[in-house]
């Protein structure tokens, strides 16, 4: 993303329901020089928009072709099925596929979830968007599942949503081309994975920084004496204690 002539900057895509504020945060803190530009994309294009060296690295959802890329896997999301306050879910702490059996569950065209088709009743037709299949639940169209920070992101007062067990779950990963892992991809690496300041995994060392580590490393000098050494005679310097010192006539 840089040449000679322009400064150095980085620039993170990242898919809706993701938030990287607390690792932009940190980054600014500790690269106070050097901008972190934030792309929004969908979950279809995250994929194709690192390949194409549009930006540096992206936050997306698994599973992805890895063809060409890294994947670091960071978390994984509860799924929850979005339903209408009034539905008789809403009552339960958690179901199961069994539970919404004889609902329609929508099935929108960018679903994240690795599946061929939800469970429940199919749809008469997919909505184009999560969007869209959100706003179809609220006019009691049928249900939606999906990964929990999603039902956070398109929240509403009229909806409420539940964990559901026996479903495909999302996970999240930081992804970068596979030939361009650059010092400050590694720097971002370090901090999404929780290294401190100063650590040095992933970074190339200074040969005087290894010398110095070298240095610390090397075990200390025993002070003991060696087997068969001699020992100082009486009245030198070193003496064990009772020797007999000479008398001066």
């Amino acid at each position: 993303m840089t040449g000679p002539d322009v400064p150095p900057s980085f620039k993170l895509a990242y898919v809706p329901g993701v938030t990287p504020s607390k690792w932009v945060r940190i980054w600014n803190e500790r690269s106070p020089g050097v901008p972190l530009d934030l792309v929004q994309t969908t979950a279809a294009e995250a994929a194709a928009l690192v390949r194409g060296r549009e930006v540096d690295a992206v936050l997306l959802r698994l599973p992805i072709d890895r063809t060409g890329l890294h994947a670091i896997p960071l978390y994984t999301e509860t799924t929850v099925v979005v339903v209408p306050k009034d539905h008789v879910v809403a009552a339960a702490d958690e179901v199961t596929v069994d539970d919404i059996a004889d609902d329609v569950v929508l099935h929108p065209l960018d679903d994240t979830l690795d599946w061929e088709r939800p469970p429940g009743k199919p749809a008469l037709d997919r909505p184009a968007t999560t969007a869209d299949a959100i706003e179809l639940v609220a006019a009691g169209v049928g249900l939606l599942v999906v990964p929990q920070s999603l039902a956070r992101l398109h929240h509403r007062r009229d909806l409420t949503y539940r964990p559901i067990s026996g479903t495909p779950e999302s996970g999240v990963a930081l992804s970068w081309p596979e030939d361009e892992t650059t010092d400050l991809m590694e720097q971002f690496i370090g901090i999404v994975r929780g290294r401190t300041v100063n650590s040095t995994r992933g970074r190339q060392q200074t040969p005087e920084k290894q010398a110095q580590d070298k240095q610390k490393q090397a075990p200390a000098k025993s002070k003991r004496p060696q087997p068969g050494a001699r020992k100082p005679p009486p009245g030198r310097r070193g003496a064990p204690k009772g020797g007999k010192r000479r008398r001066r006539g």
